[in-house]
């Protein structure tokens, strides 16, 4: 691969990388809202609540992530009689399958404050409000940080899966680029792309864990 053509094909994967973005963004967004409801209803003491969100978190978790998206794409065609757009339906099937991960991460972090210190506040006359932001909020973003940062950087990983349902983002790119030109070199820059993202996040959750590692 020549010159003009490396760089050709530099231009544009760098323009589809802003696709993978936009999955990435738009599916973090709604999973980490997803995903604090369902940890909210997996600590419910109402059974029925608890055994259907519970069911949802094994199917989500228990199956490949490829078949989710290819069922949100084609399914809705045997339901409905029409598909999701390809973007929509991969936000979809990317968003629902981390929103699963996210809920054990925050059920996690809620279940990390002891209820005593629930009580010392209570005691110094702490409201619910005060309570919840100076006291039981930063010790959950403090325990959460390390695990949701994993989850972040497999989202970014796991947009490459949308080219399945045609998604042309930026692995889709580097594939088409591989197979015209017969040469990897595609490959090698889709992958410099993905650690650049990677990077960028674990940079910004390492101030994060700083920003909290004074609360216990």
């Amino acid at each position: 691969m020549n010159r003009e053509l490396l760089n050709k094909t530099f231009q544009l994967m760098l323009q589809n990388t802003v696709v993978t973005l936009e999955l990435f963004f738009a599916a973090l967004i709604l999973s980490m809202l997803l995903g604090l409801l369902l940890a909210v209803g997996r600590r419910s003491k109402n059974i029925v609540v608890s055994g259907i969100i519970r069911l949802y978190l094994l199917v989500m978790r228990g199956t490949p992530l490829i078949l989710q998206l290819m069922f949100f794409y084609y399914g809705p065609y045997y339901i409905f009689g029409k598909t999701l757009p390809r973007i929509a339906a991969a936000i979809v099937g990317l968003a629902l399958n981390s929103a699963a991960y996210s809920c054990e991460i925050y059920r996690a972090g809620i279940d990390s404050v002891s209820v005593g210190q629930h009580e010392a506040a209570y005691v110094l006359g702490f409201t619910r409000w005060q309570t919840f932001t100076k006291i039981t909020l930063p010790q959950v973003i403090k325990h959460i940080l390390p695990p949701f940062s994993n989850e972040c950087m497999a989202l970014v990983k796991n947009t490459s899966l949308a080219q399945i349902i045609g998604v042309v983002e930026l692995f889709r790119v580097a594939n088409i680029q591989m197979a015209k030109y017969f040469t990897t070199i595609p490959l090698l820059i889709a992958a410099v792309f993905y650690l650049i993202m990677c990077g960028v996040l674990e940079r910004l959750f390492h101030y994060l864990e700083k920003r909290y590692s004074y609360y216990r």
